[in-house]
Protein backbone atom coordinates (compact mmCIF):
# COMPACT_ATOMS: atom_id res chain seq x y z
CA UNK A 1 0.00 0.00 0.00
CA UNK A 2 1.57 3.53 -0.43
CA UNK A 3 2.38 5.29 2.25
CA UNK A 4 -0.07 8.27 1.11
CA UNK A 5 -3.18 6.03 1.47
CA UNK A 6 -1.69 4.68 4.60
CA UNK A 7 -1.44 8.48 6.36
CA UNK A 8 -4.86 8.95 4.99
CA UNK A 9 -6.55 6.31 6.41
CA UNK A 10 -4.76 6.97 9.53
CA UNK A 11 -5.95 10.38 9.73
CA UNK A 12 -9.58 8.91 8.60
CA UNK A 13 -9.62 6.66 11.76
CA UNK A 14 -8.18 9.01 14.18
CA UNK A 15 -10.39 11.68 13.23
CA UNK A 16 -13.23 8.90 13.65
CA UNK A 17 -12.28 8.21 17.51
CA UNK A 18 -12.66 11.63 18.03
CA UNK A 19 -16.18 11.76 16.78
CA UNK A 20 -17.25 9.14 18.95
CA UNK A 21 -19.31 9.95 22.30
CA UNK A 22 -21.48 12.40 23.34
CA UNK A 23 -21.07 16.43 24.28
CA UNK A 24 -21.34 17.50 27.65
CA UNK A 25 -24.17 19.61 26.36
CA UNK A 26 -25.95 16.79 25.24
CA UNK A 27 -25.22 14.97 28.46
CA UNK A 28 -26.70 17.88 30.85
CA UNK A 29 -30.39 18.22 28.10
CA UNK A 30 -30.59 14.44 29.05
CA UNK A 31 -30.08 15.05 32.80
CA UNK A 32 -32.42 18.15 32.75
CA UNK A 33 -35.17 16.11 31.32
CA UNK A 34 -34.46 13.36 33.93
CA UNK A 35 -34.89 15.92 36.23
CA UNK A 36 -38.29 17.39 35.68
CA UNK A 37 -39.61 14.01 34.90
CA UNK A 38 -38.05 12.81 38.20
CA UNK A 39 -40.02 16.40 40.02
CA UNK A 40 -43.43 15.27 38.19
CA UNK A 41 -43.59 11.74 39.27
CA UNK A 42 -42.11 12.13 42.62
CA UNK A 43 -45.28 13.50 44.30
CA UNK A 44 -47.33 11.54 42.68
CA UNK A 45 -45.28 8.27 44.03
CA UNK A 46 -45.52 10.00 47.64
CA UNK A 47 -49.64 10.29 47.41
CA UNK A 48 -49.86 6.87 46.60
CA UNK A 49 -47.39 5.29 49.23
CA UNK A 50 -49.61 7.30 51.69
CA UNK A 51 -52.90 5.76 50.50
CA UNK A 52 -51.41 2.29 50.81
CA UNK A 53 -50.32 2.83 54.31
CA UNK A 54 -54.08 4.25 55.11
CA UNK A 55 -55.78 1.48 53.37
CA UNK A 56 -53.90 -0.50 56.29
CA UNK A 57 -56.15 0.88 58.87
CA UNK A 58 -59.30 1.22 56.50
CA UNK A 59 -58.53 -2.86 56.58
CA UNK A 60 -57.78 -3.36 60.46
CA UNK A 61 -60.77 -1.32 61.51
CA UNK A 62 -63.14 -3.65 59.10
CA UNK A 63 -61.54 -6.49 60.60
CA UNK A 64 -62.05 -5.36 63.91
CA UNK A 65 -66.24 -4.42 63.23
CA UNK A 66 -66.39 -7.79 61.42
CA UNK A 67 -65.09 -9.17 64.91
CA UNK A 68 -67.53 -7.54 66.85
CA UNK A 69 -70.31 -8.86 64.62
CA UNK A 70 -68.79 -12.67 65.74
CA UNK A 71 -68.18 -12.30 68.87
CA UNK A 72 -71.70 -10.44 69.21
CA UNK A 73 -73.34 -13.80 66.79
CA UNK A 74 -71.89 -16.24 69.61
CA UNK A 75 -72.38 -13.88 73.11
CA UNK A 76 -74.89 -11.22 72.85
CA UNK A 77 -71.81 -8.91 73.88
CA UNK A 78 -69.49 -7.02 72.53
CA UNK A 79 -65.76 -7.43 72.84
CA UNK A 80 -63.81 -5.29 74.95
CA UNK A 81 -60.24 -5.37 73.21
CA UNK A 82 -58.74 -6.22 70.18
CA UNK A 83 -57.55 -8.89 71.50
CA UNK A 84 -60.82 -10.59 72.55
CA UNK A 85 -62.12 -10.93 69.04
CA UNK A 86 -59.77 -13.79 68.08
CA UNK A 87 -58.90 -11.60 64.89
CA UNK A 88 -54.37 -12.14 65.58
CA UNK A 89 -54.84 -8.22 64.91
CA UNK A 90 -51.61 -6.26 66.34
CA UNK A 91 -52.81 -3.37 68.64
CA UNK A 92 -49.84 -1.14 67.09
CA UNK A 93 -48.41 -1.20 63.96
CA UNK A 94 -45.76 1.75 62.27
CA UNK A 95 -48.86 3.37 60.86
CA UNK A 96 -51.12 2.88 63.24
CA UNK A 97 -52.69 1.96 67.06
CA UNK A 98 -55.79 0.03 67.07
CA UNK A 99 -58.29 0.63 70.09
CA UNK A 100 -61.61 -1.02 70.62
CA UNK A 101 -63.48 1.73 73.04
CA UNK A 102 -67.12 0.31 74.54
CA UNK A 103 -68.33 -1.83 77.46
CA UNK A 104 -70.30 -4.80 76.53
CA UNK A 105 -73.51 -2.48 75.10
CA UNK A 106 -73.71 -1.11 71.93
CA UNK A 107 -72.62 0.43 69.62
CA UNK A 108 -69.25 -1.03 69.72
CA UNK A 109 -66.79 1.52 68.60
CA UNK A 110 -62.79 0.95 66.86
CA UNK A 111 -60.65 3.52 65.98
CA UNK A 112 -57.27 3.59 63.97
CA UNK A 113 -55.50 6.19 65.36
CA UNK A 114 -52.52 7.66 62.89
CA UNK A 115 -48.78 7.80 64.22
CA UNK A 116 -47.98 10.75 61.74
CA UNK A 117 -49.33 11.78 58.71
CA UNK A 118 -52.18 9.80 57.77
CA UNK A 119 -55.67 10.20 57.97
CA UNK A 120 -57.78 8.42 61.11
CA UNK A 121 -60.36 5.73 60.72
CA UNK A 122 -63.34 4.48 63.25
CA UNK A 123 -65.95 1.95 63.02
CA UNK A 124 -69.18 1.17 64.70
CA UNK A 125 -71.29 -1.75 65.09
CA UNK A 126 -74.76 -1.06 66.18
CA UNK A 127 -77.19 -3.01 67.41
CA UNK A 128 -81.24 -2.73 64.70
CA UNK A 129 -84.35 -4.36 66.24
CA UNK A 130 -84.96 -7.24 63.93
CA UNK A 131 -88.30 -9.15 65.06
CA UNK A 132 -87.66 -10.72 68.48
CA UNK A 133 -83.95 -10.59 68.23
CA UNK A 134 -81.18 -7.93 67.20
CA UNK A 135 -78.94 -7.95 64.20
CA UNK A 136 -75.93 -6.00 63.65
CA UNK A 137 -74.89 -3.52 61.26
CA UNK A 138 -71.59 -1.92 60.59
CA UNK A 139 -70.52 1.62 59.55
CA UNK A 140 -66.37 2.88 58.46
CA UNK A 141 -65.92 6.33 58.83
CA UNK A 142 -62.76 8.29 57.11
CA UNK A 143 -61.42 11.88 58.63
CA UNK A 144 -61.39 14.43 56.28
CA UNK A 145 -57.92 15.79 57.09
CA UNK A 146 -55.09 14.32 58.53
CA UNK A 147 -55.10 16.52 62.03
CA UNK A 148 -58.00 14.89 63.17
CA UNK A 149 -57.58 11.47 65.47
CA UNK A 150 -60.22 11.46 68.07
CA UNK A 151 -63.19 9.26 67.04
CA UNK A 152 -65.98 9.57 69.94
CA UNK A 153 -69.13 7.55 69.81
CA UNK A 154 -71.27 10.59 69.59
CA UNK A 155 -69.60 11.69 66.21
CA UNK A 156 -70.44 8.58 63.92
CA UNK A 157 -69.20 9.95 60.38
CA UNK A 158 -71.29 13.29 61.31
CA UNK A 159 -69.94 14.94 58.14
CA UNK A 160 -68.23 17.49 59.65
CA UNK A 161 -65.01 15.77 60.45
CA UNK A 162 -65.64 12.16 59.33
CA UNK A 163 -67.11 10.71 55.83
CA UNK A 164 -68.57 7.03 55.27
CA UNK A 165 -65.95 5.04 53.56
CA UNK A 166 -67.78 3.00 50.68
Amino acid sequence: MKTEFKAKFLQYVSNRKKEEGFTLIELLVVIIIIGILAAIALPSFLSQANKAKQSEGKQYVSSINKGQQAVYAETTQFGTSVDQLGLGLKTATNNYTYTVSNTTAAPATAEATPVSGLKAYAGSVFLIAAGEANTTSSVLCESKTTTITAFGAASVCDGTNWTFVK
